[in-house]
C-alpha cells in the first residue's frame, strides 16, 4: 500500500463523532419553541380543570341548599351547612373562597366562589349560582 492510500482508509476509520454545535442550537431552538406553546396551554388547562372542580362543589352546595329547605323551611348559610357536615374540599379551598347569601321572602341563595388572591385561578373571575339555577358568568359554565 502506498501512504496516499493508508491515510484515505484511516481518515474514514476514524472520522469525528458527535453532535456540531450548530445542530445543538437547533435542538434548543425547537425545545424553546415547543415551551413556549406548550406551557401557557398548560397553564390554561390547570385553570380550567380547577374551575370544573368548583362548580362541582358550587353544585353539591346547591343540592344541600334545596335538602335543607325541604326540611326547614329555609335556605342555611356556609356556616350552618359546615355544622352539618359539609366541608369544602381542600383542592377547592385552596384556589377560591366560597360565600352563600340566602333570603328568607322568598326563600333563595346565591354560591359565590371568589378566586383567590395572587392564587393561580386570580384571573379566571368570580363564580355564581343562584338558586333559581341562575350561573353567572356564562361564558365560563
Amino acid at each position: 500500500m502506498n501512504n496516499k492510500t493508508w491515510k484515505q482508509i484511516s481518515a474514514r476509520a476514524h472520522k469525528p463523532q458527535g453532535f456540531t454545535l450548530i445542530e445543538l442550537m437547533i435542538v434548543v431552538v425547537i425545545i424553546g419553541v415547543l415551551a413556549a406553546v406548550a406551557i401557557p396551554s398548560y397553564s390554561k388547562y390547570v385553570v380550567r380543570s380547577k374551575r370544573a372542580a368548583a362548580q362541582t362543589e358550587m353544585m353539591d352546595i346547591a343540592n344541600r341548599e334545596q335538602q335543607f329547605l325541604l326540611a326547614n323551611r329555609s335556605y342555611a348559610d356556609l356556616a350552618t351547612l359546615q355544622t352539618n357536615g359539609y366541608s369544602l374540599p381542600s383542592s377547592v379551598s385552596a384556589k377560591y373562597t366560597p360565600t352563600i347569601s340566602t333570603t328568607t321572602a322568598p326563600p333563595s341563595f346565591t354560591i359565590t366562589f371568589t378566586p383567590i388572591t395572587g392564587g393561580s385561578q386570580a384571573g379566571d373571575g368570580t363564580l355564581t349560582l343562584t338558586s333559581e339555577g341562575v350561573k353567572s358568568p356564562a361564558n365560563k359554565w
